[in-house]
C-alpha cells in the first residue's frame, strides 16, 4: 500500500517549536519531490515548503521563511518540517505530499503536481 503518514503535530505555545515527520511506505521517497501544505479553519489549503528529489533544493512560502526548515532523510524514507518561532497564525492541519515532476521548471506550490498525500496532522499554536 502506497501511503504517506504525518506525525509530530500538537499544541505548542507561541514562540515554540515542533518537528513534523512524513514517512513513506510502499514507494521510494527519494525519487519524489516533497511538499508540505497546510489548511487553517475557513481557509484554502496553501503551500508551505517543498524540496526537490535531487540536490535537495528548497522553497518556502514568504510567511514561514526563516522560521521553517524542510529536509529529507532518504535512508529513512522520511521527510521533515522543522517549525520554529511558531505563531498563532501557523495553526492548521499540515499535510505532506510527494510528486514526480520537473521541480526546477515549476514555480510555487501546485497541488496537481503531487500524487500522494498524507492524512494530515494538527498543529495548534496557542497560549
Amino acid at each position: 500500500q502506497l501511503q504517506l503518514v504525518e506525525s509530530g503535530g500538537g499544541l505548542v505555545q507561541p514562540g515554540g517549536s515542533l518537528r513534523l515527520s512524513c514517512a513513506a511506505s510502499g514507494f521510494t521517497l527519494e525519487d519524489y519531490a516533497i511538499a508540505w501544505f497546510r489548511q487553517a479553519p475557513g481557509k484554502e489549503r496553501e503551500g508551505v515548503s517543498r524540496i526537490s528529489s535531487s540536490l535537495s533544493a528548497t522553497n518556502y512560502a514568504d510567511s514561514v521563511k526563516g522560521r521553517f526548515t524542510i529536509s529529507r532523510d532518504n535512508a529513512k524514507n522520511t521527510a521533515y518540517l522543522q517549525m520554529n518561532s511558531l505563531k498563532p497564525e501557523d495553526t492548521a492541519i499540515y499535510y505532506c505530499a510527494a510528486g514526480r515532476y520537473p521541480y526546477f521548471s515549476v514555480s510555487g506550490f501546485r497541488e496537481g503536481q503531487y500524487n500522494y498525500w498524507g492524512q494530515g496532522t494538527q498543529v495548534t499554536v496557542s497560549s
